[in-house]
């Protein structure tokens, strides 16, 4: 009972505001209101398969299906969010934003024969510079709503790679070839992998780590991603 109630003063003192718009959330709204949802620019890619984050990805490696579920402009409420979500300690954001994911593409049937989720990894000095992996919240949501093992161990990122912020798509390539290796093969032997990552720009990184991935014997590979970036 006590607790309740300290919780419930310090709700009054320090009540829940959006991550978004900053207005306070009502009792029954989680990290985002239900307004800002709203606004989100959804890109509803699941109900089409030949969808602009596919058509990205295709012709760099073999990929099952593909999905992003919102698109990303600098300087948009999203964009602001993705900012909280990488470098603010707001990994509730990549969590409630994969779970509200999840729910939309398990409601319509997509990735079902998935066996496993793969959040991109970080390099370990990067990771423990910024106390956590963005991609791993954004699948823990994913894989919390479509049920779905979530594997962090499988794959590593075994080069600490500059920022590919204000590069081109040759030097985006560049900068990520190589960068990730098998750690663990055995868990990853036959299985019906889902890339999951914050936004995709040229698909450099997810290129890496997918190409990676199907050197493992009977490996196929999906992606989501939480913002498609809109291109110049």
């Amino acid at each position: 009972m006590w607790r309740t109630i300290w919780n419930d003063l310090l709700l009054l003192l320090f009540p829940e505001t959006c991550a978004a718009c900053g207005n306070k959330l009502m009792e029954s709204e989680k990290v985002i209101c239900l307004h800002c949802l709203y606004k989100l620019p959804r890109t509803d890619f699941h109900k089409d398969r030949d969808n602009q984050t596919e058509l990205r990805l295709r012709g760099k490696f073999p990929v099952e299906a593909a999905t992003s579920l919102i698109y990303f402009n600098k300087g948009s409420d999203f964009s602001h969010l993705i900012h909280l979500l990488k470098y603010k300690n707001r990994k509730d954001i990549g969590e409630f934003l994969g779970r509200q994911a999840g729910m939309e593409l398990k409601q319509d049937g997509i990735f079902t024969d998935v066996d496993c989720i793969v959040p991109i990894p970080l390099h370990i000095k990067k990771e423990r510079k910024r106390g956590y992996n963005q991609a791993e919240w954004i699948a823990k949501g994913l894989a919390e709503a479509l049920d779905i093992p979530l594997e962090t161990q499988g794959v590593k990122r075994i080069k600490s790679n500059k920022t590919q912020t204000r590069k081109s798509a040759i030097e985006r390539w560049l900068n990520v070839k190589e960068i990730f290796k098998i750690a663990n093969t055995s868990t990853l032997h036959h299985k019906h992998i889902l890339i999951v990552d914050d936004v995709l720009t040229t698909g450099a990184t997810i290129e890496s780590c997918a190409t990676t991935l199907l050197e493992v014997e009977g490996v196929k590979v999906s992606v989501f991603t939480l913002g498609l970036a809109i291109l110049a």
